[in-house]
């Protein structure tokens, strides 16, 4: 089963880590993905920009606003994520508790990917997607 471990922080995350050397958490972050990839489990892992270099779209009007980050009274905001192929939403809360983050407002939120499986086959765009991910090694 595939697991999203997606990071969380706040604004006195970022303000606790802002005399951090950026290198120095780069290479704390690359021991703890080194660990995943050598244990098998790493399907992805990827960190996001800025809020400030994002936008929002907002589909509770139409047609859908579009709005440049920061986004106002924001208590959390997703830092990056990693995809893990594990056997239980137990292991990979085990690997997140291992994560090389600490500090106020840091946290994981652990959600379980839904298979391609999981959908009705008989239904004409997931027999697409099935093909597609077929065709690029993704089944």
């Amino acid at each position: 089963m595939k697991y999203m471990l997606i990071m969380r922080a706040t604004d006195e995350t970022w303000e606790a880590y802002k005399d951090v050397d950026f290198n120095e958490i780069i290479t704390t972050m690359g021991k703890y993905n080194d660990e995943l990839i050598k244990a098998g489990v790493l399907v992805a892992a990827e960190g996001l920009d800025a809020s400030s270099e994002g936008v929002v779209v907002d589909y509770s009007q139409q047609p859908p606003v579009v709005t440049d980050g920061p986004y106002g009274e924001t208590k959390e905001l997703f830092t990056g994520f990693w995809i893990l192929d594990v056997a239980s939403q137990e292991e990979a809360a085990e690997w997140a508790t291992r994560a090389p983050l600490a500090g106020p407002g840091s946290k994981v939120e652990i959600r379980r990917v839904a298979s391609i499986d999981e959908f009705p086959q008989d239904n004409e765009y997931i027999q697409r997607e099935r093909a597609w991910r077929e065709s690029t090694g993704q089944l």
